[in-house]
């Protein structure tokens, strides 16, 4: 469901990575040899995304929340659709002894409607928050291996292909799995998120 969001929001900064040749040698296995000149090197978004542990950790937890959001809204919807239909009923079986009380059912169930609304965007907005801080945190974790990685390597360049952003490439200078390794022997999942993952899995 989330996954559409978060892998815009990776290619989109580029994976670039700054040249340090003087830092301590890095996590993950050597780097396949770059071509003479500028020294590149790039990195399969849809690989990481799929293998990145921290990725696929948030990936399970936002579609959680994107399901409950749902049938919160759904649940909500269903009561509103069982009040209009009782007011309809006591309408057309003259139940309402004034006009006044007519009003007051209508305006009530309006209220409701607005509420119910108030609560969807609501709930939407929090949804989205959270997406955003997911996307830097991921952004700033990568990144940040990056310029560790990079550090023993000395690449001028390392970008992000997704999709057809780039056309052609060497596959010699893809270093995906190597970054995936890194990142992985360097993730250590916040015990608040093993903690929803563990009980999401219960359920």
């Amino acid at each position: 469901m989330h996954k559409p969001i978060l892998l815009a929001a990776l290619a989109a900064f580029g994976l670039a990575a700054c040249q340090n040749a003087a830092a301590p040698q890095a996590e993950g296995g050597e780097a396949k040899a770059p071509t003479e000149g500028l020294k590149l090197a790039y990195v399969e978004i849809d690989s990481l995304m799929s293998q990145y542990q921290l990725c696929i950790d948030y990936s399970l937890l936002m579609n959680k929340k994107g399901e409950n959001v749902q049938s919160t809204m759904a649940e909500k919807e269903r009561q509103l659709q069982a009040q209009a239909a009782e007011f309809q009923k006591k309408y057309e079986q003259n139940g309402f002894t004034t006009r006044d009380e007519v009003e007051r059912a209508q305006q009530s169930l309006a209220r409701k409607q607005q509420d119910a609304q108030a609560l969807g965007e609501r709930l939407m907005n929090e949804l989205a928050e959270e997406q955003q801080r997911i996307n830097i945190e991921m952004r700033d974790s990568i990144q940040s291996f990056l310029r560790d990685y990079n550090a023993a390597r000395g690449f001028d360049m390392i970008i992000s292909k997704a999709g057809d952003n780039l056309l052609l490439a060497n596959p010699a200078l893809d270093i995906t799995d190597d970054v995936v390794r890194g990142l992985n022997k360097r993730y250590k999942v916040r015990p608040e998120v093993a903690e929803k993952i563990k009980g999401d899995t219960k359920k």
